[in-house]
């Protein structure tokens, strides 16, 4: 067999490996956005309208801090507010894990929250509709967007960019939080 022949065997089984590879990943969505930019899993956009400190001595921010005990010594609460929207004729089932992580790669889950802005995880997401419900107390607040809320360290902040880390039934994708 001449060397030209086993080069372009060898060729042919390499592009032939690679390209099982590449379908054995099909299934699994990924993808990453910033901050503004809306992120598709499936048929739901989950767009991230602003991400901030909360300040529990704060008027406004007590209404989303209901219910929460006062952060630890060097530890703050942080809000990422967002709306998902399905522009399907059928309901869809949102998003069941949310995780910030840090440049260090520490994690944050979200904390329980008793707020009328909280976002129910894994809640289902009617037809044609969004969450937060309109005419909901999310909805119709300052944001405009229900909130996940992250008990993280307040170093947090030196350790920019966070990514919020979603993941759901249709997939998985990145936000790059702007903070």
């Amino acid at each position: 067999m001449s060397r030209r022949l086993r080069l372009a065997i060898a060729l042919i089984g390499l592009l032939a490996a690679a390209s099982l590879l590449a379908a054995c990943g099909e299934d699994e969505v990924h993808s990453e956005v910033v901050e503004g930019q809306p992120l598709e899993l499936g048929e739901l956009r989950y767009n991230i309208a602003i991400t901030r400190f909360l300040n529990p001595n704060d008027v406004e921010d007590s209404e989303y801090l209901v219910g929460q005990p006062e952060p630890p010594p060097g530890q703050a609460y942080l809000g990422v507010f967002l709306t998902i929207k399905n522009d399907s004729d059928e309901a869809q089932q949102s998003a069941y894990t949310y995780r910030v992580v840090d440049t260090t790669g520490a994690e944050y889950e979200p904390v329980e929250s008793e707020s009328p802005y909280a976002l129910e995880i894994g809640a289902p997401v009617e037809g044609n509709s969004q969450l937060p419900i309109l005419d909901s107390t999310a909805a119709n607040g300052a944001i405009q967007g229900s909130m996940l809320l992250f008990l993280v360290d307040q170093e947090v902040s030196e350790n920019r960019p966070l990514e919020l880390e979603i993941s759901g039934p249709d997939g998985e994708g990145i936000v790059e939080l702007d903070i």
